[in-house]
């Protein structure tokens, strides 16, 4: 009775090693799929809003297409009713030199409709939609801060049409210049604009189209609310730009100051250029492009830029402090789970062998050296086996191992030799179908029986 009661123990130790062996195998597997979130805080952000649903498409047409292949034709730049964009006009005659270019200029804002209008007129060497510049194959972008302050503050695309013109003509890209100037802001313009600051925070210029600073991304960007707003339209190409950011700053130290000059914005305060750097080129990296094609209000532009304020002091590069996150056990117990899992597994096959050499033990002398034998020998090979088998190969050690157990069981059970004797021819079938998977002629059961027994 003892003896029965230990067998049965072990078996239930066999099984719930097995039981557990799995378990631990799904949870590794499901636990791949989980992503990781490398941010330690959520942005409050709004999400970002899908082009053409934000009012920036205008009522500004163009002519037909055959009106505008013949004002190409008559003219080597087009410029239509609404245009924005300007340049540099000797350095574009020099980067042409003595080709035939046609450049056609369109106005921000239009729709699908309208841009495909003007890109199916033929002869263009240069279209600027807006202030997007593209020709054959190429689309000519601004990818620094000073070339995205010159084209959304002014409006000058001179470093993309000269690009463009060297790339169509198959030239080395000249190297970038910032046309920008600047001039400290005299006295009464400083003036005019700390009063308007004092008292309610902001500045509009005549021209800016800034009627109202988004409340909430402006209180998520800054939440000690004390940033102060001066938004200028878009200055004229070629004349020298107030800088208002360091003078201000000087009048407000420690207060946050975002100045708009059209759709570029300049920020300065706490945290100085390398916050501004950050955050002007992670905000134009993005949207440069979007901004280029259409006329968007300066309320859109700086809400989304607040927008952007907020992602990055979030990121925890700046002043945003680390908050407490508690540990998570399964992502410290991950490691360990696949030896978890093959210590379980070895302890099955252990608990299943032993059982096996008990039944042959017990066995042996009523059902002859012939049968028990061989139950041996195939035990030993299974249990040689298991520490060479891998994914195409598991899949027979298991199941020859299940005939084992099962011959055992019968052995145990008094069951016919012809029972036994089929269990046993099944487990050998599948172990030699796992030594030829494995490719080791000498794991076969009939070269590895032969030399067991002789």
């Amino acid at each position: 009775m003892a003896e029965r009661t230990l067998r049965r123990r072990l078996d239930a130790a066999r099984w719930v090693a097995l039981g557990l062996a799995v378990l631990v195998l799904l949870v590794f597997l499901l636990a791949q799929r989980q992503s990781v979130d490398v941010s330690y805080g959520r942005s409050p952000a709004s999400a970002v809003v899908p082009e053409g649903s934000a009012g920036e498409l205008t009522d500004s047409t163009v002519p037909s297409v055959a009106e505008m292949d013949a004002m190409v034709a008559a003219a080597p730049v087009v410029r239509l009713p609404g245009s924005v964009a300007s340049w540099d006009e000797q350095r574009v005659r020099e980067a042409i030199g003595g080709r035939d270019v046609r450049i056609l200029v369109a106005p921000p804002g239009l729709d699908e409709a309208e841009r495909e209008r003007v890109r199916d007129v033929e002869d263009v060497t240069v279209r600027v939609l807006g202030l997007q510049v593209s020709g054959g194959i190429y689309q000519a972008n601004a990818d620094t801060l000073p070339g995205w302050r010159a084209q959304f503050a002014t409006g000058d695309v001179t470093n993309q049409m000269v690009a463009l013109i060297a790339a169509l003509g198959k030239e080395p890209s000249p190297p970038e210049r910032d046309g920008l100037r600047w001039r400290d802001p005299d006295a009464t313009e400083l003036a005019t604009v700390t009063a308007d600051l004092r008292a309610t925070g902001r500045h509009v210029a005549d021209g800016a189209t800034l009627t109202a600073v988004p409340a909430r991304t402006a209180a998520s960007a800054f939440p000690d609310g004390d940033a102060l707003y001066v938004a200028l339209p878009r200055q004229p190409r070629g004349e020298p730009l107030p800088r208002y950011g360091p003078a201000l700053a000087r009048v407000f130290p420690d207060r946050p100051v975002v100045v708009l000059y059209g759709a570029w914005i300049e920020y300065h305060g706490p945290h100085g250029e390398e916050f501004a750097e950050v955050t002007g080129a992670s905000f134009y990296g993005q949207f440069g492009d979007r901004l280029s094609r259409y006329e968007y209000p300066q309320d859109n532009v700086l809400n989304a830029y607040l927008a952007r304020v907020t992602d990055v002091r979030y990121t925890g590069l700046f002043d945003r402090p680390l908050p407490y996150q508690p540990v998570d056990p399964l992502r410290v117990a991950l490691p360990a789970l696949p030896w978890i899992f093959a210590g379980c597994v070895v302890g099955f096959l252990a608990l299943s062998a032993r059982s096996l050499w008990r039944g042959v033990g017990r066995t042996g002398s009523v059902r002859g050296p012939g049968m028990t034998a061989r139950l041996a020998g195939l035990t030993a090979l299974a249990m040689e086996m298991s520490l060479l088998t891998d994914r195409r190969s598991d899949p027979a050690l298991t199941r020859g191992v299940t005939k084992l157990q099962a011959a055992r069981a019968a052995l145990d059970e008094g069951l016919p030799d012809r029972h036994v004797r089929t269990l046993l021819s099944a487990a050998e079938a599948e172990l030699d179908d796992t030594a030829r998977t494995m490719g080791i002629a000498g794991y076969r059961p009939t070269f590895y029986l032969r030399g067991r027994l002789s």
